[in-house]
């Protein structure tokens, strides 16, 4: 017969932990409005966008609905005690300011805005020109 091996299972409890600092990406397209919650070191801890928060089609694309989303976004980041961010804001949507409005008005300390949209230092060759 063989022996049973007794092994004794201990259960993590997935308590939150507390962060006083953290940063908040914005990528806002034309189409959508996605944020971002991390910690210092760049871990997600949180993550909402337009869509995500109930609206569809063109509603996506509004500066309210950024709005939304950042409301979101900063519940959850005060949940885990966080009370000043840095906030890097790409693309040219018209989300950007009004999601750095919901940061304000939600209460957490901006201390740093950037803004990170990729420009291109010449690119690729440009189409030919339309000739009609």
């Amino acid at each position: 017969m063989a022996k049973k091996q007794i092994t004794s299972k201990v259960k993590k409890t997935n308590a939150p932990k507390q962060f006083s600092a953290g940063r908040v990406y914005v990528t806002a397209t034309f189409n959508n409005t996605l944020v971002t919650l991390t910690d210092a070191s760049g871990n997600t801890l949180a993550w909402g966008s337009s869509g995500g928060s109930g609206f569809k089609g063109a509603r996506k694309s509004t500066p309210y609905a950024a709005m939304q989303a950042m409301e979101k976004v900063s519940q959850k980041a005060k949940e885990v005690g966080m009370s000043s961010v840095e906030v890097y804001i790409k693309g040219p949507g018209p989300g950007r300011d009004a999601s750095i409005r919901a940061l304000r008005g939600a209460g957490l300390n901006i201390t740093m805005i950037a803004d990170v949209t990729p420009i291109p230092h010449n690119g690729p060759r440009a189409k030919k020109r339309r000739r009609v």
